[in-house]
């Protein structure tokens, strides 16, 4: 994946303007990342699109970035700047959204980062070009890009969860499908040639979300990693302090009130509830 075109080379230098004012202006940062309650009370839903232009820190934006350039070019000589752009948006929207659906309960979830979008078109390359290998820096074997789709998406399905890390495994999943089904929409061809990845890659993920779907509480998993990891900052999400683990007490708390009243609640289990209901106001 050699060839830049002028489109990707543009959503770069927009990326890096808008980036570059966010580390310097934290007002401008906070008023255009991803966060739950912002856009689920407050109705700000341009955070779902403006937050793929922020990013936490130069090596998250150069890694994005590069990304971008490396894979943005040979579908936009393939199939227009303007199918690059409709995949690059469709893209960045299906991640924000898979990670509203799944954190819609954790209002202080916030975000920021492009990787859901860069995702998208890194697997529409998958699904456009089946022969394509995917190469890394620390790797010298290249590796198939249907192996390494197959391998990525179960990777993010694993990374939600075991929550192992603080990676946004949500968008980076929602990202790599949309991306993927957007190009098969625009360029259906691909499909009679690729079919066989396009399913491995797709069938799983959508189980995987409808699952998620109907029955949230799936992931509200713990295992040793995570609790003694779960206060770092990620590259993709900067997480306050309130995760799964306070949403499975305040589940607790309302079980008791349900079962035995409110007047059965200790002081401190009040003062835990008082403090989410200012949270979620």
């Amino acid at each position: 994946m050699t060839d830049t075109g002028i489109t990707g080379i543009l959503l770069t230098i927009v990326t890096v303007i808008c980036s570059y004012k966010g580390f310097s202006n934290p007002y401008f940062f906070n008023k255009y990342k991803f966060n739950v309650d912002r856009i689920l009370i407050r109705k700000e839903y341009r955070r779902v699109l403006t937050s793929g232009f922020l990013h936490v820190g130069w090596v998250h934006l150069i890694l994005n970035m590069v990304s971008l350039l490396l894979f943005s070019g040979s579908i936009e000589f393939f199939i227009g700047g303007t199918s690059l752009l409709i995949i690059y948006f469709s893209a960045l929207l299906g991640g924000s959204l898979l990670a509203l659906l799944i954190h819609r309960q954790h209002g202080d979830y916030s975000a920021v980062g492009a990787s859901g979008a860069v995702c998208g078109v890194i697997f529409a390359s998958i699904a456009i070009f089946p022969g394509m290998d995917i190469s890394f820096f620390f790797v010298p074997i290249p590796i198939p890009g249907w192996l390494y789709g197959i391998v990525y998406i179960g990777y993010s399905i694993y990374g939600i969860r075991s929550k192992k890390d603080n990676i946004g495994h949500e968008a980076h999943l929602g990202g790599a499908l949309i991306g993927m089904m957007t190009a098969l929409l625009l360029f259906p061809s691909a499909f009679s040639e690729n079919y066989i990845t396009i399913f491995l890659i797709t069938i799983p993920s959508l189980l995987f979300i409808f699952l998620i779907t109907v029955k949230p509480h799936l992931l509200l998993i713990d295992n040793l990693y995570f609790k003694r990891h779960h206060d770092f900052y990620s590259i993709d999400h900067v997480y306050n302090s309130e995760k799964a683990a306070r949403q499975q007490e305040i589940d607790k708390i309302l079980d008791k009130i349900n079962r035995l009243g409110m007047e059965s609640l200790s002081k401190k289990e009040k003062d835990t509830l008082k403090q989410n209901s200012r949270r979620i106001r």
